[in-house]
């Protein structure tokens, strides 16, 4: 139990995929102008990030890792299928945003005419991708512990992208230089909340 709420408490904070990675970072900026919108693509961001993570780690343990077929009959034991890993990663990603996307149009329309382009461009957020890729650098041990991990990172993700468009909302009428309005204040806020999260690294879990 321990080892669960260390790896959910380090994927939220101290391994914050904005501020520790800046992964997922296109949508985090784009989609991060009001904080009703940026609410929407978070949930869909924890979403598919519980659903692909668990899968992707299925996936790894029982076709892609070296020997994982093994299970099948031992003769497919010398067989290694992990160069396939960031495609079949993806694939997986790209038919659960399809899925998300479904849903968020059905019971949704406004936000789904809000968030737009950037809805579909889940698939290629490096935060889901990056997601998989650190549950298999980890080796994390059972299910469990990645499907922990997948929903940490998401819920990293999500406080990120609403922290920067509570404030976004705030700043729309301070008075900001000409050359720093939009994306250049973005960047300069961004940079310090990831200096604010570092304080988080002398968290002993």
């Amino acid at each position: 139990m321990e080892n669960l709420l260390s790896i959910f408490v380090r994927s939220i904070f101290i391994d914050n995929m904005v501020f520790a990675f800046f992964f997922g970072m296109c949508s985090y900026i784009a989609v991060s102008k009001s904080v009703k919108t940026a609410m929407g693509l978070g949930v869909a961001v924890i979403f598919v990030m519980i659903v692909t993570v668990p899968v992707n780690y299925l996936l790894n343990v029982y076709v892609l890792s070296p020997g994982a077929l093994a299970w099948i009959s031992p003769e497919y034991a010398s067989i290694d299928l992990s160069f396939l890993s960031f495609i079949l990663f993806i694939a997986v990603i790209a038919s659960i945003v399809q899925l998300v996307e479904m849903i968020v149009e059905k019971f949704s329309p406004s936000l789904y005419n809000q968030l737009g382009i950037f809805l579909p461009l889940i698939a290629v957020n490096c935060a889901i991708l990056g997601g998989s890729l650190f549950m298999q650098e980890r080796e994390y041990a059972n299910i469990g512990e990645a499907t922990v991990f997948a929903l940490g990172s998401g819920i990293g993700w999500w406080l990120a992208i609403i922290g920067i468009a509570a404030i976004r909302e705030k700043i729309t009428y301070s008075n900001i230089p000409a050359p720093l309005r939009g994306v250049g204040i973005t960047f300069i806020i961004t940079g310090l909340m990831g200096i604010a999260f570092m304080t988080f690294l002398g968290i002993e879990l």
